[in-house]
């Protein structure tokens, strides 16, 4: 019966396996408690793959930050005024669907444009209005890591505000991901509002530490930006997609995929600017289909895994090519092309605001 439901799926063969992973584990493993975690996570992610495929082309941005955070508090209307720069530069806002810093940031963005991705726990927490009324979207989730799972998974952006324990962790889970390759890379950006020294009194003297004794590369400081207002941090997630559309590997290449083509000159100055990215061979330029079937320009290279600072890097460089006027760059809350690229009004055309947390004097 299972074959004949199958016979057409074109992953038929990836669903086989995974039932024969299910059937191997039946015959060692007897334990409820053992099958009540299996049970949980397939429902966490049956459930959150079936709420995001209609939502694949729109990009996303989410908001970390402390549920403790008060609504008197400076941060939480920077929170509020983030999500509203987000969804006017055509960004979805996602958040952890609890209150304080999520709760703000599904305000600023309002129902129809925030998912919350909620979390059942010992001491319940309780889900915002904003995400939780009728026009809302919200999933609840078993277990943590098949919420991180998708956060990762769904995100285009990410920005963390100050936070305790949780916030630090998802900060955390997200620079392992992205330094080790298991996520593509995203723009991460550390925003706390003006005067508030929160991230510079410890994140960045610990940053200094781990490179000054070699834990860390120095580029590895290229993950991660700082702002200290909400139009500073939209104009670097969206600068981070002004020619940047995507990567992903083929083999063992790794494609660029761009909203621009360049030129040969350009082409010369990445691989003698960026020669030790490539683990072997040079950089090279093509083109290749998007997840949307749209054939975009991308360059194509066999990169050092260990160096995802300098990948950010050279996307950073990409950013900041000088096109000429009539290219026709994608709107950055898009992922897929619908109909004329045109520049998003009040985002930069080359450069933004804000620094990266690059490598700091030792």
């Amino acid at each position: 019966m299972l074959a004949a439901l199958l016979a057409d799926h074109p992953q038929r063969h990836q669903i086989e396996r995974s039932v024969v992973s299910l059937l191997e584990i039946s015959r060692g493993c007897r334990d409820e408690n053992d099958w009540r975690l299996i049970r949980g996570a397939l429902a966490d992610i049956r459930e959150g793959l079936g709420a995001f495929h209609p939502h694949r082309s729109n990009r996303k941005v989410t908001v970390f930050g402390s549920a403790r955070t008060g609504r008197d508090d400076p941060a939480y209307a920077l929170a509020e005024e983030l999500a509203r720069e987000a969804v006017l530069a055509g960004f979805e806002v996602m958040t952890g669907g609890g209150g304080g810093i999520m709760e703000a940031a599904n305000r600023g963005a309002g129902s129809e444009y925030s998912i919350g991705l909620n979390v059942d726990l010992p001491m319940e927490q309780h889900a915002n209005r904003y995400v939780s009324g009728p026009d809302g979207r919200l999933l609840h989730f078993r277990y943590f890591f098949t919420r991180k799972l998708f956060f990762l998974r769904e995100s285009d952006a990410l920005v963390v505000l100050p936070g305790g324990f949780v916030t630090l962790d998802e900060l955390f889970e997200s620079l392992t991901l992205i330094q080790t390759g298991r996520t593509p890379p995203i723009p991460l950006v550390l925003l706390s509002p003006p005067q508030d020294t929160f991230w510079q009194d410890w994140f960045c003297d610990a940053q200094r530490q781990l490179r000054s004794r070699s834990l860390i590369a120095a580029e590895d400081g290229s993950l991660l930006r700082e702002a200290h207002s909400a139009r500073e941090a939209i104009a670097q997630i969206g600068h981070f997609y002004r020619v940047y559309h995507a990567s992903r590997f083929s083999g063992d290449r790794l494609e660029v995929l761009l909203h621009a083509e360049l030129g040969p000159s350009m082409l010369k100055a990445l691989n003698r600017d960026f020669a030790d990215l490539c683990e072997e061979g040079t950089i090279t330029a093509g083109e290749s289909c998007d997840d949307s079937g749209l054939l975009r320009p991308c360059l194509r290279l066999k990169p050092d895994q260990r160096r995802i600072g300098r990948l950010y890097q050279l996307i950073n460089c990409l950013n900041d090519l000088d096109l000429s006027p009539g290219e026709s760059l994608q709107p950055p809350g898009q992922r897929a092309s619908q109909g004329p690229m045109q520049p998003q009004t009040g985002l930069p055309e080359t450069g933004a605001t804000g620094q990266a947390l690059g490598p700091l004097p030792i």
